[in-house]
């Protein structure tokens, strides 16, 4: 999970495939077959950077609560004093993980649903405690 958030940090690339239809399968192709237990692959860690804002459209739902967990963590370890959680409008599901996670996230300052112009519904703003831990 923290790979894929790292790799989607990184290259700006999605961690989940996108639903389109595999080139190799379609060529008649057989796939590569997967390495074996502990070659590089799907669990490995790609280091990269942190931006002020995270889209959380590309995780699945069930990894949202930790990718915030540890989005959270490194922002304010980087230095980051306000970032911008993008989670959708949508019914609402989602908002409410990520603002359920902010209530007791140790770096978090304070939040509100962002301003129309930086996603309204749709995204939280976040205030992080300096790192270190107080606030300004």
């Amino acid at each position: 999970m923290l790979r894929r958030l790292l790799a989607w940090l990184d290259g700006g690339r999605s961690p989940r495939a996108p639903a389109s239809p595999d080139p190799v399968l379609d060529a008649g192709v057989e796939p590569p077959e997967s390495g074996p237990p502990g070659a590089p692959g799907d669990d490995d860690v790609v280091v990269m950077p942190i931006e002020d804002a995270i889209d959380l459209h590309t995780f699945a739902p069930r990894d949202v609560a930790s990718v915030v967990e540890e989005y959270l963590h490194e922002a304010q370890r980087r230095g980051f004093r306000e970032v911008r959680i993008i989670h959708g409008r949508g019914k609402g599901v989602q908002r409410r993980v990520v603002q359920g996670v902010l209530s007791r996230h140790p770096a978090v300052d304070g939040f509100r649903d962002a301003p129309a112009s930086r996603g309204g519904w749709g995204a939280t703003v976040v205030w992080l405690k300096a790192a270190g831990g107080g606030s300004p």
